[in-house]
This record gives structure tokens, sequence and C-alpha cells, in this order.
């Protein structure tokens, strides 16, 4: 994530009539994030040296004896866990191997899974059969931050709100939108895929009641014609301890 010092916090602020106090709280309800995308919308200092980290379709790589998961959702997301940045985020991923994400971004998912293929673990690309299979697109990994979208803030935010009412509100959906590219480094892409941080939900925000958000795609992200939204949430100790079984898909519309 790009450095953000108090300083520079208070002087965007300052130019969407944000208060001093009301910034304070608002940072206080962030969550460091990665987005990964394609190559073309990184931040243009960091394209040259930049390295992949996942990859949206294309054919899943297992392990002898490993075989597609039962429901047969198409692979949309893989993750080299390695390749990310270090300490990016507060949720526990794997330190190395990869992540297959399978479910379904064109219709609600009737089953979706999450395998963990250790490194060092021989693999070999499986055919789809009856799966979709969509087009492979490399993704790379940048830092971000992200705001609790379902707070309702501290005193100092709900008088600001209620001083300036609509206008308010504006005013802080304009300062989290730069912030979040002031993080990213450049201004975000609008279509992209989320690992951990705060959800971006569409609908009501299913990272509540002790779930947190493990991963958010936009259906775009895997196939140009899929306008959904496709979120990944459990616990932070079932994420920790690699206990996928248990996670919630949701998708919105």
């Amino acid at each position: 994530m790009t450095s953000i010092d108090e300083p520079l916090l208070l002087e965007t602020a300052a130019k969407h009539g944000v208060p001093g106090p009301v910034v304070r709280e608002l940072m206080a309800r962030t969550r460091p994030c990665l987005y990964l995308v394609q190559h073309g919308e990184l931040p243009e200092p960091s394209r040259e040296h930049a390295r992949p980290a996942a990859r949206t379709g294309g054919l899943p790589a297992l392990p002898d004896g490993v075989n597609w998961p039962d429901g047969h959702e198409p692979l949309v997301l893989s993750v080299d866990c390695a390749a990310l940045p270090l300490g990016a985020l507060d949720i526990e991923l794997p330190a190395d191997g990869h992540l297959l994400f399978f479910t379904e971004v064109e219709y609600p998912p009737e089953q979706s899974a999450l395998l963990h293929i250790p490194a060092g673990v021989p693999t070999t690309e499986h055919p789809a059969g009856d799966s979709r299979v969509y087009e492979p697109r490399t993704l790379y990994p940048v830092p971000g931050l992200s705001f609790d979208g379902e707070s309702d803030g501290g005193p100092h935010t709900r008088a600001f709100l209620d001083a300036e009412g609509d206008g308010g509100q504006e005013a802080l959906d304009a300062f989290e939108e730069a912030v979040g590219d002031l993080a990213f480094g450049g201004r975000r892409p609008g279509v992209r895929v989320q690992l951990g941080g705060f959800s971006d939900s569409w609908d009501m925000a299913p990272d509540t009641d002790g779930l947190v958000l493990l991963a958010q795609l936009a259906g775009q992200a895997v196939d140009h014609d899929v306008f959904t939204m496709n979120l990944i949430v459990g616990t932070r100790e079932e994420i920790a301890a690699g206990e996928y079984d248990g996670l919630v898909y949701e998708q919105q519309c």
C-alpha cells in the first residue's frame, strides 16, 4: 500500500470538506486488502517489475488422485500464495502453494469449493469435461485499503452527517474513494478481484457477525459479459486453519 501519512489524509479530506475528527474516525474502520488486476491496470510506476500472483479461468493444476470438485463449477481464480506481498493482509492465508476457487459467477452457485494445493506437489492440468472453462487472464497484486461500509461511524461522523445531510454523505464517499486511490497508487479499476479487507458489496454486506471477507470477484473480471459480484466469507479461524468447507459463497446482481 502506498504510504499515506496524516498530513496527506487531512489535505485530501479538506478538498472534500471532511473535518479532521471525522477523518480519524473513518481511518479507524479500515482494513488492508489486496487487489488483483491485469498488468495494464497496475499503477504505472510498478509495472516494470511486477510479479504475477494469480489467474482467472483456465484449467486447474491438480495432484494425482485429486479430481475436479463434485459440483463441477468452473475454476474462476487461482492464487499463487508465495507471490502475494508479505504482511499485506490481516487474514492468514497459506504461505505457499496455490488456492483454487471453483464457483459460478454467471448464476448463483449451487456448490462451490476452495482447494489448497501445497507447494512442491506434482500436478497436471485436468480436463474440464462438462465444466465451463473461462479464458485465463494473468493478475498482479496491489496492496490497498478498504472501508467498513456497514459502520455508522463515531460521534464526530454522525454529527457531521446530521449537520450536512446528503451533502455530508457525498463528501464522505468522495473522500473514501480518494483515499482508496491513494493507497492503490493510482486510479483503481472498477472491475477487479480483491483478497481480504472489507467487502465492497452491492447489497447487504456478508462480512458481518464474525465473518470476514476472503475474496471478492467482479463477474466481469472472469467473463466480460457477466455482471455479478461474488463474495466469499468465513471466520478468521476457518481461513487461518485452511478449513474451507465452511466458507459462505454469495452472489449479488
